[in-house]
């Protein structure tokens, strides 16, 4: 699977403290070996969010993204009151 960072994910991501970006980092690696082990949540957000998933990165922090064939694009990273 090859991981892909849109640019406004990118954006938002600079702006996050460096204890969630480490957070993401470490549910990076458990998403690349398991995209649906538990710890992730790894659920369904069309509604919001077209022919997009979410995981969970921390209690309150979700990343948003898109699976196209062999390539998971990450499009978005915030809290769940901002995106929801």
């Amino acid at each position: 699977m090859q991981i892909v960072f849109h640019g406004a994910f990118k954006k938002k991501f600079k702006k996050l403290s460096l204890k969630v970006q480490d957070r993401f980092y470490d549910r990076l690696f458990v998403f690349e070996n398991d995209k649906f082990n538990p710890v992730l949540n790894n659920h369904n957000v069309e509604k919001r969010f077209p022919d997009c998933r979410s995981i969970n990165i921390t209690g309150d922090y979700r990343a948003i993204f898109k699976e196209k064939g062999n390539v998971c694009t990450f499009v978005n990273i915030s809290t769940h009151s901002e995106l929801y």
